[in-house]
């Protein structure tokens, strides 16, 4: 009789049993984990009460033994302690702003609360939990699937750019990027997918970040239904309350969840450092001789400086542990960036390594991280922090169009959070390398918003897509400058994406839809007019991921002797092309890579990314072609390049090898030139008159980098409202496009110009995307 009984469907679980298809039975009822739950008003005896439980409550399946572990190290995180009155104030109210310290639990005990209370699965909806970060979006998803005992990408998953680990009709709580859900509400303007949407890590003010909450405030007044938490570490709370009140006399309400930190003990230099990286590799090796048992975090700004870092402080910890085995243990040195592959992330939570013998002193764990270990992640066992005071930060200036990761001092927020960090499993230090005077008087009380010094043509580009035209006047946490919002909409009318009315063109519609900047998505849509889909797509596929050249301090030479041999004279964007090729050739090999000093990484990273941008050309029926004549190949390629980057040209001056940017260069303003050099790492065999340039560099002067040539011509074929003569200060620049126009006239009209064939390609292919719409 009971083999014939249906199965209870735990996804029914709020619904009376009767409805449920199932027997009326006690029997029956009790083995549901979810019975008598209903959405919403859920009570925190009922949730501890399903954890408690042998059954899982969202798979039907017996617990791991694992599960039982981990609920018990859960309920130790001062969040927990706090569900009963989360799951109160979640049920009363919309839009709750959160603060909790880093480490309380907030990130990975919230959406599980959520879960229970909203049953999104119930409703065919999900909680969708924002990071700023990719990491973050990752390893926290990692660890939130093996918390509900389930599988990572099915019930629980994440979605980063360019990697989807979610299934549909399946997943109910998904971690993103907060960039990802800016591009899910294009095609979905009220997010009707979600029931609850989490925004992790506020304080950080990401770019993403701001402009959803400008549009979350908005969706909140529609959308009843929809509920919205702000979590953070440190927060002027005040502001995020006000922000948030939906009426003009209330304030959204606060939850606060206290830390779980002990005393830390901070100590200053006595002078100023001159080299940061030095003085940190030194502060770990002292802590690793002198100070009691306890792991190591060090705050370093970028890759190439962590694992230099790593591979000295590994050197040096073994000389010591060779020549006194006696008196310091071993030490594992684990690094952390956003570009490292999602098991090698993982190791920051291994355990620090045995000793050597058996009464011998322990071994040591340090981590050496960019700021993400900040506030996004958590590394239990860290005692001692080593804060240089800088990071890499987003600076971007509108005078030349370009955006520069530049190492720039730390807030005095960041510095705070950092050394919170020592004080998580008992009382620590933090070894701050800049002195107490620079750290009062110095350093800025919080880090400025992203939205302030970033480049926006891409956010405007995407909030024209979701309908918001007036800029201006659309709710920000913190209004942008106004030159910043003028350059984007000047660059994307140049690119052909608006009008000049300000609307949004049908071609502007289909660059919306890639994941790229509005310049890289132009040079995709256009290049079958060039007749070099195929190239275009994979030199994309390849500017969009990390430098894929590899660069070891006592290896140079041979590296660079690798480097030139793949190396194509006329541009380093065909460099990039040729070296994609010959991976491909190889068949992805691991070896060919290490010979010729290339990362695998970035290299498998690339084919993704190319395997992804081509199914967006796919979907818009952007044809994908090439000729089989190289020389004329390689000369298309250049020329598409200038279609999208035209406003990051630089015109070569004298013969010192100096280069000068050129923009739309008003003659009132002639300070808008910058003199730049080309970059020690560029592949051009000459210095030709004319380049384009991807990025802007500032180290030992100002450099451009990734750099192709192109001719003058080609500027005023395909941009020619962008190089008109009247905008350009008198020089040798505006004399040699004179020289370019003037040649062009006498060619006459003979030749229709092939810049208008291809706008009359954009208006096809965006036409061929309405029709297919319609049908």
């Amino acid at each position: 009789m009971s083999e014939s009984k249906p199965r209870d469907n735990p996804y029914l679980a709020h619904l009376p049993p009767s409805q449920r298809g199932v027997g009326t039975g006690s029997k029956e009822i009790t083995k549901d984990p979810l019975f008598g739950f209903l959405p919403r008003k859920v009570k925190g005896d009922q949730v501890r009460k399903a954890m408690d439980g042998d059954v899982n409550p969202f798979t039907k399946q017996p617990h791991s033994g694992q599960y039982k572990k981990i609920l018990e190290t859960r309920k130790k995180l001062p969040v927990f302690a706090q569900m009963d009155e989360f799951l109160k104030i979640f049920s009363e109210n919309q839009i709750i702003v959160m603060v909790g310290e880093t480490g309380s639990g907030k990130t990975t005990q919230i959406p599980q609360f959520v879960a229970y209370s909203d049953l999104p699965h119930t409703k065919g909806k999900m909680v969708a939990c924002t990071q700023p970060r990719r990491v973050a979006a990752m390893s926290v998803a990692k660890r939130v699937a093996d918390e509900m005992d389930v599988q990572l990408g099915r019930h629980v998953g994440y979605s980063i750019r360019f990697e989807d680990m979610t299934e549909a009709g399946t997943t109910f709580l998904k971690y993103m990027t907060d960039g990802m859900l800016l591009r899910e509400a294009m095609n979905d303007p009220s997010l009707e997918r979600y029931s609850t949407i989490i925004l992790d890590e506020a304080h950080e003010r990401t770019l993403a970040t701001d402009i959803l909450m400008g549009l979350l405030k908005g969706i909140a007044k529609k959308r009843k239904d929809l509920k919205i938490i702000i979590m953070s570490a440190t927060l002027d709370a005040l502001k995020f309350q006000k922000y948030f009140s939906l009426r003009s006399d209330a304030t959204a309400p606060l939850f606060k969840v206290p830390g779980r930190t002990h005393p830390v003990e901070v100590f200053y230099t006595q002078e100023p450092e001159p080299d940061y990286v030095e003085a940190a590799i030194r502060t770990v090796l002292m802590i690793h001789r002198a100070e009691d048992p306890g792991d190591i975090l060090l705050f370093l700004t970028g890759e190439e400086e962590i694992e230099d870092a790593c591979r000295k402080i590994k050197l040096e910890a073994d000389d010591l542990l060779n020549q006194d085995p006696s008196s310091v243990g071993p030490l594992s040195c684990i690094p952390l960036y956003s570009s490292l592959p999602p098991q090698q992330q993982q190791r920051i939570f291994d355990a620090a390594p045995p000793p050597i013998t058996k009464d011998g002193p322990p071994g040591r764990k340090v981590v050496v991280s960019t700021n993400i270990a900040e506030t996004s992640l958590t590394i239990d066992g860290i005692v001692y922090v080593v804060d240089p005071g800088f990071s890499k930060q987003k600076v971007y200036n509108p005078r030349i169009r370009v955006e520069s990761l530049l190492v720039s001092p730390i807030s005095k927020a960041s510095a705070q959070q950092r050394a919170g960090r020592a004080g998580r499993t008992r009382p620590g230090k933090c070894f701050r390398l800049y002195t107490e005077k620079d750290f009062m008087k110095e350093l800025e009380e919080q880090t400025h918003p992203e939205i302030l010094r970033s480049n926006l043509s891409n956010t405007v580009l995407e909030l024209m897509k979701l309908g918001i035209k007036d800029l201006v006047s659309f709710d920000y946490v913190d209004a942008p400058a106004p030159e910043t919002l003028m350059r984007a909409l000047e660059l994307l009318n140049y690119l052909a994406a608006l009008d000049d009315d300000g609307n949004i063109t049908p071609l502007g519609g289909i660059m919306a839809e890639f994941p790229l900047d509005p310049q890289l998505a132009k040079l995709l849509i256009v290049s079958p007019e060039f007749k070099c889909s195929n190239e275009l797509l994979t030199i994309t596929a390849m500017m969009s991921v990390p430098n894929v050249w590899l660069r070891p301090n006592n290896q140079r030479r041979e590296a660079d002797a690798a480097k030139a041999a793949l190396t194509v004279p006329d541009g380093d964007h065909l460099t990039l092309l040729n070296v994609y090729n010959q991976y491909v050739l190889n068949k992805h090999d691991k070896n060919w890579c290490w010979t010729n000093y290339l990362s695998q990484r970035a290299l498998q990273q690339a084919d993704n990314v190319r395997a992804q941008l081509q199914r967006t050309m796919e979907r818009f029926d952007i044809d994908l072609i090439s000729l089989s004549d190289e020389k004329k190949l390689f000369v298309n390629i250049r020329q598409a390049l200038v279609c999208g980057f035209f406003m990051q040209v630089a015109h070569k001056e004298g013969e010192k090898g100096n280069y000068l940017t050129v923009k739309d260069n008003q003659a009132s303003q002639p300070s808008l030139i910058s003199v730049v050099a080309l970059h020690p790492s560029c592949g051009l065999d000459t210095q030709p008159e004319w380049v384009i340039f991807n990025e802007f560099v500032l180290t030992t002067r100002p450099y451009i980098r990734t750099v192709s040539e192109v001719k003058a011509e080609w500027l005023i074929e395909f941009a020619a409202n962008y190089f008109d003569l009247s905008t350009f200060p008198d020089g040798e620049t505006k004399r040699a496009l004179q020289r370019a126009w003037n040649k062009r006239a006498g060619r006459g009209d003979k030749k229709s110009s092939k810049g208008s064939r291809q706008d009359g390609s954009d208006e096809r292919l965006a036409k061929k995307r309405r029709t297919d719409g319609r049908d």
